[in-house]
């Protein structure tokens, strides 16, 4: 990697063509990002941060501008964290590494045959060729880093938690969250001049997200990472790009880390709505002027000389000021309204945790959850846990120990092997899981829309009662877009609406912070305290974590 790279994106946009809901996703996008920034991309769910990744990774061909990478030696490779795996489920984990590193073993083996080469014909007329072609071999291999491969590769998978797993397991084998950090470090062990990111510290506990922070923060090209980690963007980013309109004309972009921007984006928006009433104010204004600049001086009232030349004199003057006054007024209202910001879209506004709450969690008292001993080989060491009504439970842990499992059991969605879990006749549990399933009951197909998924799996008359748009979490014309379109944290906000117009008794939110706006996220901890009902959450936020004024439970490793 060349400290002289450069990613720069020069008005590129990208719509969702031959869709009856098709629309712009982004629009006139444009910044750069020298060798050693980190930029950090935030935006409302659905506001294209994945969507511009991919556009620069060249997985998806934008429908206007330009990407351009360059390091030293020309063109920049790109790589990609992003939701499908770089290898095929049925290579071994050792596979998949020496994949991200071929090109390193190659430049070791050419390095080798070049040494025997020159080795073998020390006085031969060719040997001038053979030691240059040694030379070449060997600023190949230094710079590529040969003989600190295998440091590395042993570094990345301890520092991603990685290391005690079989290398010669088939990584299809692997849980959601293994496959995602064995991503992430084939990514880093393949070292591509710019490095793109989407959501890099979902599945990532504390021990990883330090070892993903001083890998950033040494890494010598470009690095745009997506994220809703409010601590890894506080951490990380040298600056942010907000993909939501802040000054109504599209991205903009914030020096400093999340705290500073939080400030920041409240002045935009307040100057934004500023200008647009003092621009409708200056629009009303000069659209009366148009209308009052057809005469001048006091009508009806007649010239000083009733002679035939003066009446002529003053019609021929009044015809010029009048016709100037027009021009002027129809200049400025031209200009004005071909340059006016639009007017600032209302902020969707969670309704929070309860509207229309018709659980039974305030009748109830003492224990809803008892699991004693519970236990499920190789994924959840015995457990004990006594959920009482009303109270908050934060389960933290490492990777592997368990937290989405005992959630699981919790609910009832996974058998254990040992302990029992008793809870009182009709207790209703729902889980918000870290995977989104929407299953479609109805069979209306993939072109259901969210509304109408939403109405499939609440049932027609909680739909009716509580429809999709009081919960403040999907805008209108989202509601009416087809399920399959929407982004994977619209989704989420649809799985959570789904599952709150269940009125949970006992509320369970598997990182509950992954794929959901930064706003929403904080709307959500503000809600906690006010649910009726027991709440287990199991999160690796730390800026969560940090805030937590409820009980916890650390859990070890099966």
């Amino acid at each position: 990697m060349s400290t002289s790279t450069h990613l720069r994106v020069d008005g590129l946009s990208f719509s969702y063509a031959g869709s009856p809901t098709s629309r712009p996703l982004l629009t006139d996008v444009t910044f750069t990002v020298s060798a050693g920034e980190r930029v950090g991309l935030i935006g409302e769910n659905g506001s294209g941060k994945s969507t511009l990744l991919r556009c620069l990774a060249g997985l998806l061909a934008p429908t206007g501008g330009a990407v351009t990478a360059t390091t030293r030696g020309g063109s920049a490779t790109l790589g990609l964290l992003h939701q499908l795996p770089p290898f095929d489920p049925d290579d071994t984990i050792a596979d998949a590494v020496e994949s991200a590193v071929a090109p390193v073993r190659k430049a070791e083996r050419s390095l080798s045959l070049a040494a025997d080469a020159l080795a073998a014909a020390p006085a031969a007329p060719d040997a001038g060729s053979a030691a240059a072609a040694y030379v070449q071999a060997l600023v190949v291999a230094e710079r590529l880093g040969v003989w600190q491969v295998d440091a590395r590769i042993a570094t990345t998978l301890a520092g991603l938690g990685l290391a005690r797993l079989d290398r010669h397991r088939p990584t299809g084998t692997l849980s959601g969250g293994q496959q995602t950090r064995l991503s992430l470090a084939w990514l880093l062990l393949h070292r591509p001049d710019v490095l793109l990111l989407d959501e890099p510290t979902n599945h990532l506990d504390d021990a990883a997200v330090a070892f993903l922070l001083e890998t950033l923060r040494t890494w010598a090209g470009p690095v745009l990472f997506a994220s809703h980690d409010r601590s890894f963007l506080d951490e990380a980013a040298t600056s942010l790009i907000d993909l939501d309109p802040t000054a109504g004309r599209g991205p903009a972009a914030f020096t400093g880390a999340y705290t500073a921007y939080l400030s920041q984006r409240r002045e935009s928006r307040e100057r934004w709505e500023r200008r647009f009433r003092d621009e409708q104010e200056e629009l009303r204004r000069l659209r009366q002027a148009v209308r009052d600049s057809h005469v001048v001086g006091h009508p009806g009232a007649a010239p000083r000389s009733e002679g035939r030349g003066a009446k002529k004199f003053y019609a021929d003057r009044n015809a010029r000021v009048v016709s100037r006054r027009v021009s002027d007024a129809r200049s400025r209202l031209a200009e004005l309204e071909r340059a006016q910001v639009r007017k600032p879209p209302a902020p969707l506004s969670f309704a929070g945790l309860t509207p229309g709450y018709a659980g039974s969690a305030s009748e109830r008292s003492g224990p809803v959850l008892v699991a004693s001993g519970v236990e499920v080989a190789g994924r959840l060491a015995p457990t004990s846990l006594t959920v009482d009504a009303g109270e908050r439970w934060l389960i933290t842990g490492a990777n592997g120990s368990g937290k989405s499992t005992l959630l699981a059991v919790l609910c009832g969605a996974l058998e254990v092997t040992g302990g029992t879990v008793q809870s009182p006749s009709g207790l209703r549990v729902g889980l918000l899981g870290q995977e989104v399933s929407l299953p479609d009951p109805a069979r209306r197909g993939r072109g259901r829309s969210a509304a109408v998924a939403y109405a499939d799996l609440v049932g027609g008359e909680t739909a009716e009662r509580l429809p999709l748009s009081s919960w403040g979490l999907l805008p209108p014309l989202v509601e009416n877009r087809p399920v399959v379109e929407l982004s994977v944290g619209q989704r989420r906000r649809l799985a959570l609406a789904v599952l709150l117009a269940g009125s949970p008794d006992v509320l369970l939110l598997d990182e509950p912070t992954n794929h959901l706006s930064l706003p929403l996220v904080d709307a959500i901890e503000g809600a906690l305290p006010d649910y009726p009902g027991a709440v287990v959450l199991a999160s690796h936020d730390r800026w969560l974590r940090s805030r937590w004024a409820g009980r916890r439970l650390e859990l070890g490793s099966a």
